[in-house]
This record gives C-alpha cells, structure tokens and sequence, in this order.
C-alpha cells in the first residue's frame, strides 16, 4: 500500500469517527419530578409495559389469568397501529413471576426498572405489589394494578400507583354487613393467611361486622402456603360459629372448607375476591355448594363495555378467573394516557393518566387523588349448581354519598 493511500484511508476513517460521534443522542435528560426512563419514539419502535404476577406456585393461575388480560389488551393496541409523536408505536409486554414472594417482587421490579419499561401492570397480590411500588416510584414509572386491594397500596404518597378496582376498605365493609344483616350471622370466626391481602381484608370484615352487631368468637390465622387446617377448625368448631370468614387466595380456601365439612362443621364460609374464582369450585368440588364470597368489580357479563372480551379472551386463553378484564383495563388507560400526552415517556404520560377518564371495558375509569378508582362496585356471589351466581352488587360510589 502506498503513502498517498494510506493517507486517504486514514482521513476516510477520521471523517467517519467524527462523523459517529456526532450523531450519538445526548445523554436523556432526567424526566421532571421523577427518575423515569425516556422512551424514544423511532419509527416501529418496541415500547415494554412491564406485568408482574405469579406464574408458578399455587396461584399461578391467577397470575397467568392477569398476565393473558393485559396481553391482549396489548395484541389490540397493536392492531390499531397506534402512533405516539407522529411515529408508529409496537407494544411489547414484558411478563415476570414473583411467586407471590415479597422479596422475589421487588428483585423482578428492578430487573423491569433495568429493561426500561414505561409503565407496569400489576403486582397481583398486595403483599408484592406495596414493597415493589417504592421501586418503582423512585424510578418515575406508573404502575397499574387490577387486583391488589390492600389499601395501603395507595396510601404511601407515591403518585405513580394507581388501582383500577375497589379497595379492601370497601370489599370488607360490603361482606361485613352482608355477615351480619343478610346472612343473620351473630357468632363469627375469622382466619386469615397474614398476608398483606388476606390479613388486610379479614381485619376490615372483622371491624364491619363488629359494628353491624356480630360477635367475633374466635380469630385464627394460617399461611398462604398451607394445606392441613385441621387443627385450627377443631378450635373453631368449639365456638360454634354462624359463619366462617376466611382471608385468603382459592389455593387455601377450598382445602380448608373441604377440611370444614369433613369435621362436621355446618358453618357458611365465606371468602373475598382471592377465592371467588372457577379454580375454588373446582378444588373444593362439593363442598362448595352454597359457599359465598365477593369480587372487587362487576361480573364481566354486566361490564357494559365488555360485549365481546368474555368470548374473545376464552377462546384465546381459556376460562377468566378473576382479575383478568381489569388487568385488561390497566393495560389500556395506560397506552390511553401516552396517547393523550403524546408521548410514551412515564414524566410525560403520567400526568394525563392521574386525571384520566377512560371507557373502559370494566366501566369508566377515573382516578382519585390516592389513585385509587373513584367508582368502584363489589359483587357478592354464592355457588349455585357448580357455577358462580350472582347474590348483589353493590357501588362504592354509592356508598360513599
């Protein structure tokens, strides 16, 4: 090789250097108020939402039930061919598991923070959901959950965490009252599995019916992993309770009223939201005629909005358990919120999504100044011929006028 040669190649290879380093990005700025990670909007850009529930242990139905609900929430936006900033926008959802373990929750809220996400939906339980939210409000990203109802959720101050469903306050006050007034029950005995869900929820059943003049003759409590309940029922069955309320997921409560009968307890039991599913019917089998429990939410046949996602989502993944029209919803305000901000950043869609007001599949969507849902509605339930039938609905709204 020549001189003159080498000389070119050489000035060639300076140009291009130069030339790169011009046009790398600056550095993204901090969002304002927050730490929130930019999204760019590049023409067919992949933007992640992150979802977080448990896909393996005894709930991984559930988990899966809220994971399919926000993925098709995410396979429709897609189809629409969205554009945010003048650029067509691909959503991509980023599925973890946190078994349902706090400590495991916040591990896979950080691995989401790290895979830049702009926004997650979830936890399911609230015993993962309020240690993973500090998580993710010192990263500035809005978080949605559709089922955790603990309400300590919302009451930390952090404005990046939102419900789309009523609360444990609520739920319990509607299942309280129904055990005392409806159900005539005078005796009460509560467990609960000490979990943020379970033992938020049986606290709130405890004080409401308390004040609807039922007596609470025994308080038992478990884990959320146990199988063998026999020890404390025979504890229970001393007292002679109207009524059995147990605070916890199906995973617990349908071995523990098929332990109930098989010990000759004759007690209604009843559950909240975590054992108001199809899996429960089918784990407790006949024991489960007559049991009763409540959903945070409408039955997804009054849902106005949801004329077809019932048909849809069944084909695609299988039965609904619970959760999974409002992990649905939480999903679709979310691109809702960037779509009216114009923008997929968390500083900048946030802002819009605290003072949304969406149509959503499980009715309008609106937030408070907690984040939690300013209208939400409880449905009681009893199993009626193996299926889940329709006791009462009530609105939270109404209640709180």
């Amino acid at each position: 090789m020549n001189k003159s040669s080498a000389f070119g190649i050489s000035l060639v290879t300076a140009l291009a250097l130069g030339s790169c380093s011009k046009s790398e990005p600056p550095a993204t700025p901090k969002a304002t108020e927050s730490n929130a990670p930019a999204a760019s909007t590049a023409p067919g850009e992949i933007v992640k939402i992150g979802h977080v529930g448990p896909l393996t242990g005894a709930i991984a139905h559930l988990g899966k039930d809220n994971e399919n609900g926000a993925r098709l929430a995410i396979e429709d936006a897609n189809a629409k061919g969205i554009e945010i900033g003048g650029k067509k926008i691909t959503f991509q959802l980023v599925p973890e598991d946190d078994q349902a373990d706090a400590k495991t929750g916040t591990v896979v809220a950080q691995k989401l923070v790290d895979e830049k996400v702009v926004g997650v939906v979830g936890h399911l339980n609230s015993g993962t959901t309020i240690p993973a939210s500090k998580i993710y409000f010192d990263a500035g990203i809005p978080q949605i959950s559709g089922s955790a109802t603990n309400p300590k959720y919302t009451q930390q101050g952090f404005n990046t965490a939102f419900r789309v469903m009523a609360n444990d306050v609520q739920q319990g006050s509607v299942l309280g009252n129904f055990i005392a007034q409806d159900l005539k029950g005078k005796n009460v005995a509560i467990v609960d599995d000490r979990t943020a869900y379970g033992q938020g929820l049986a606290d709130e059943v405890e004080k409401a019916a308390k004040a609807a003049g039922a007596t609470i003759v025994d308080r038992e409590f478990t884990t959320d992993k146990a199988t063998d309940f026999k020890a404390i029922l025979t504890n229970i069955k001393a007292k002679k309770p109207d009524v059995i309320f147990h605070g916890g997921m199906d995973a617990t409560g349908a071995p523990m009223l098929k332990q109930m009968r098989e010990l000759g307890i004759t007690s209604q039991f009843l559950q909240g939201d975590g054992g108001c599913t199809p899996e429960f019917i089918k784990m407790a089998g006949e024991a489960s005629e007559g049991f009763k429990c409540s959903q945070a939410g409408l039955p997804v046949e009054k849902m106005t909005n949801a004329k077809d996602f019932k048909e849809r989502f069944e084909k695609k993944f299988g039965q609904i358990q619970i959760y999974a029209p409002y992990t649905y919803d939480a999903a679709a305000v979310m691109i809702a919120a960037m779509q009216k901000a114009n923008s997929t950043e968390p500083a900048k869609y946030l802002p819009e999504l605290a003072k949304i007001s969406y149509d959503g599949i499980t009715g309008k969507i609106q937030f408070d100044e907690k984040g939690d849902i300013k209208a939400g509605n409880i449905t009681l339930y009893e199993v009626k011929g193996g299926k889940l039938d329709v006791i009462a609905t009530h609105s939270t709204a109404e209640a709180a006028k």
